[in-house]
């Protein structure tokens, strides 16, 4: 478990734990590292989740399939974040999405009933543990409602424009990748691929961006 142990310093879940205390955590917490394979399911829908995932490597995609079949990316969960803290935290026996592998993705786990339960040793890190958590959950929210203010704007143009802006900003600067390629950011937006492609041509044309693949420019 040492090798991750970087990678896990920068997981807000662990601010303010030394590294003495988050070695000797995870034994407590029963943390296990699982290989997954690109596209294989982490959390299926309808299923009981028990563990919050930590991204090590790769990448998750946290998705959702409406009754017609239409896929829809929640978010996408990079190196050092949590997921399936929510679930946990409020005991959902039937969760509404699936978590997959977007690429081969190495995944920590660790055991939710643990975490929000101080053991019988009375770790120090625990009540700092829960306080991380509950601010994780907070900027989790925040994150999501961004996207529901993406998500409701009413055209294609309007999603995308407000979704790259979000972009340059939390970025910093008016060129950047995304996480996503082309139908991926379809399925993030809401939208339709076709009709995605088509609007970005059209901005390409205007002089308000320019991009290749993952990559855009705002102008």
């Amino acid at each position: 478990m040492k090798k991750y142990l970087e990678i896990m310093k920068r997981c807000t879940l662990f601010d303010g734990i030394t590294d003495d205390d988050l070695t000797a955590m995870l034994g407590c917490l029963n943390a296990k590292v699982k290989h997954y394979a690109k596209n294989q399911v982490i959390i299926s829908e309808g299923q009981r989740v028990t563990d919050i995932g930590i991204v090590l490597s790769g990448a998750v995609q946290i998705v959702s399939i409406d009754h017609y079949g239409n896929r829809n990316i929640v978010s996408q969960i990079e190196p050092s974040h949590i997921f399936g803290e929510a679930f946990v935290c409020a005991g959902v026996t039937s969760v509404p999405i699936s978590a997959e592998a977007s690429e081969s993705s190495e995944i920590m786990l660790l055991d939710g009933n643990r975490l929000m339960s101080p053991c019988c040793k009375s770790c120090e890190f625990h009540n700092r543990l829960i306080a991380n958590l509950l601010k994780n959950l907070a900027l989790k929210n925040l994150t999501l409602n961004r996207k529901i203010e993406i998500t409701s704007k009413r055209t294609t143009r309007e999603k995308l424009m407000t979704y790259l802006l979000w972009q340059a900003k939390s970025k910093g600067s008016d060129s950047f990748t995304i996480p996503y390629d082309r139908q991926e950011l379809a399925d993030f937006l809401q939208v339709d691929r076709s009709g995605l492609s088509a609007e970005i041509s059209k901005l390409r044309r205007e002089g308000i961006l320019e991009c290749d693949r993952s990559r855009f420019t705002l102008l």
